[in-house]
């Protein structure tokens, strides 16, 4: 399990803050419709709450991939920081404690990977959706062991999760 560093945090919110200098639609345009306008975020927002989840414990291919985004996440970010502004590489990032998902919980986790592939991998799906999902994942990763308001969100998210595993899986069974 990788544990994010400050460089990783930075990543994430640089992730973050790009999206939403991208998506801002103007003060105007938001007071006039707010719901057409919040909704335009809503790929990236359910692509940042699988990130999270997916670095919140899960095992075998999707948590390499997690775990591989998120040292090449907390590299890049230690990197910039140290070569674009003299901080310090590997200074580990305030964390919050591991909610692990149950077993159901993680097979909910395998069915969002496969719904957001094949989100991704569809032709019909708009490009500006398609990198809001991949932004939204990465940007979920690094920042969803965060100890801001981004990692207090995953605790939240992990437990809906696994109610919604044990609920589904125990009305199949």
């Amino acid at each position: 399990m990788n544990i994010v560093t400050i460089g990783g945090v930075t990543i994430g919110l640089a992730i973050l803050g790009y999206t939403l200098v991208q998506w801002w639609p103007g003060t105007k345009h938001l007071r006039k419709d707010p719901a057409g306008s919040a909704a335009a975020l809503l790929p990236f927002l359910a692509a940042w709450s699988y990130g999270c989840l997916t670095i919140l414990g899960i095992g075998g291919l999707i948590g390499w991939a997690a775990d591989t985004a998120l040292w090449i996440s907390n590299w890049l970010g230690d990197a910039a920081l140290v070569w674009g502004v003299g901080g310090q590489a590997g200074q580990h990032g305030p964390a919050v404690a591991y909610l692990p998902l149950t077993q159901t919980g993680g097979a909910i986790v395998l069915l969002l990977t496969a719904v957001i592939v094949a989100a991704v991998k569809r032709k019909k799906t708009p490009e500006e959706v398609k990198r809001a999902l991949k932004a939204g994942t990465w940007c979920g990763i690094c920042l969803g062991t965060s100890a801001g308001v981004a990692g207090f969100a995953a605790v939240p998210l992990a437990t809906a999760v696994n109610w919604l595993g044990d609920s589904l899986y125990g009305a199949i069974a």
